[in-house]
């Protein structure tokens, strides 16, 4: 295939038409629908519909914009560090990170990460769906126990356990007396397996909220309506300073933190900077270096 000439296509495609495409690159319009057009022929398939008045991505336009325009931007890094003599991260940075890490350090890391690199142009998306990284333009993902992908690759930045903590005006319950507990929206618990100082214990809950944020969640408990489980990054300085006490450890396996990548892709200048402050900024990958973020 003609990089070129598919470089020119992902120009035009991201501009939205011929002409407006040429302005912007100064290149002869004439050139840039030749060039279109000759990838269109041998491809064998239509990208562009040409109407008199819009120009509009086919399916296969599409699809090829989408697989090729990450690409041809890090091919285009690639070449422009190696001409300049050096690799300084530089160029639009997407991150998409869950909710709680969001709210509680990724704002000031953002901050620190901008002071270090001033030619990255840093944007961070919250959300705790799965996230198409070719599709929607992501280069790092940050996601809490990830199901293995064959497609991406990583590491693992911060490691958590759930921990169940009360008000201290809130009694411990008596064996099989129900405790008032403020639970996940969706959870379906009716009972915690607590590991405690002398050995493993069974305490039923009684809902009596439901929160959709783990921060509710911690604010409501503070109050003393009932227990709750949480990562321990979350309370660890309510815990120091007794507004919180420990009621013992959940059980499963521990809450994994990890930045993932496409396995395909090359790793950027950019990204590489991004993976390597988060590494400084949790060297241990304890929940007390999370914990030293979390404010209120």
């Amino acid at each position: 295939m003609d990089l070129l000439a598919l470089a020119d296509f992902n120009l035009v495609a991201r501009h939205g038409g011929f002409g407006r495409a040429a302005r912007l690159a100064d290149r002869p319009k004439a050139t840039l629908s030749r060039r279109v057009s000759e990838l269109e022929a041998s491809l064998g398939v239509r990208l562009f519909e040409r109407g008199s008045h819009a120009l509009k991505l086919t399916q296969e336009g599409r699809a090829l914009f989408e697989r090729t325009e990450a690409l041809l931007t890090e091919l285009g890094e690639a070449t422009a560090a190696i001409a300049s003599g050096g690799d300084t991260p530089r160029g639009r940075l997407r991150v998409s990170a869950p909710l709680l890490f969001s709210q509680t350090a990724l704002g000031t890391l953002a901050a620190e990460f901008a002071r270090r690199h001033p030619q990255v142009q840093l944007e961070i998306t919250t959300e705790d769906r799965p996230v198409d990284m070719v599709e929607e333009g992501v280069d790092l993902v940050i996601r809490v126990n990830p199901q293995r992908d064959a497609q991406l690759v990583g590491r693992v930045l911060l490691r958590d356990r759930l921990v169940a903590v009360a008000a201290p005006t809130l009694p411990r319950p008596a064996q099989d007396t129900p405790v008032p507990a403020v639970v996940r929206v969706a959870s379906q618990d009716t009972a915690w397996t607590l590991a405690t100082g002398t050995g493993e214990q069974r305490i039923a809950i009684d809902p009596v909220l439901r929160l959709a944020s783990l921060i509710m969640i911690r604010d409501a408990v503070r109050t003393g309506i009932g227990a709750a489980l949480l990562p321990l990054s979350l309370v660890a300085a309510d815990l120091r300073a007794g507004t919180l006490v420990h009621w013992g450890d959940g059980q499963g396996p521990p809450i994994e933190l990890w930045a993932l990548y496409p396995s395909r892709r090359l790793l950027s200048a950019r990204v590489s900077a991004f993976l390597e402050f988060l590494k400084d900024a949790f060297p241990q990958g304890h929940p007390e270096e999370l914990a030293a973020y979390v404010k209120g």
